[in-house]
């Protein structure tokens, strides 16, 4: 049946509902978004023409909405990116 469930808990057979449920994406401590994220440039743009969310080195998955110069770099983004091969970084 997918993601969606026949609510079976109410005893009003005529207020048969089907209800939506999503997986919870949120951050446990919401540090994520206090950081500039490093993602590659092209997915950036194609974020930008097509809404799809765009993943970080450190795996945040969101789509970018905010100015990245007016947040830290996130530390475990910068230390992935410190640790790339040299050509890796020119991407």
């Amino acid at each position: 049946m997918g993601i969606f469930r026949r609510d079976s808990s109410s005893e009003d057979l005529q207020s048969d509902t089907d209800l939506l449920t999503r997986p919870d994406l949120h951050d446990e401590d919401g540090g994520h978004d206090r950081y500039s994220h490093y993602v590659k440039k092209e997915k950036i743009v194609e974020s930008a023409v097509t809404g799809k969310a765009v993943r970080a080195l450190c795996g945040k998955k969101w789509i970018p909405s905010r100015d990245p110069e007016k947040y830290p770099i996130c530390p475990t983004c910068k230390e992935i990116y410190e640790g790339l091969p040299r050509g890796s970084k020119d991407q």
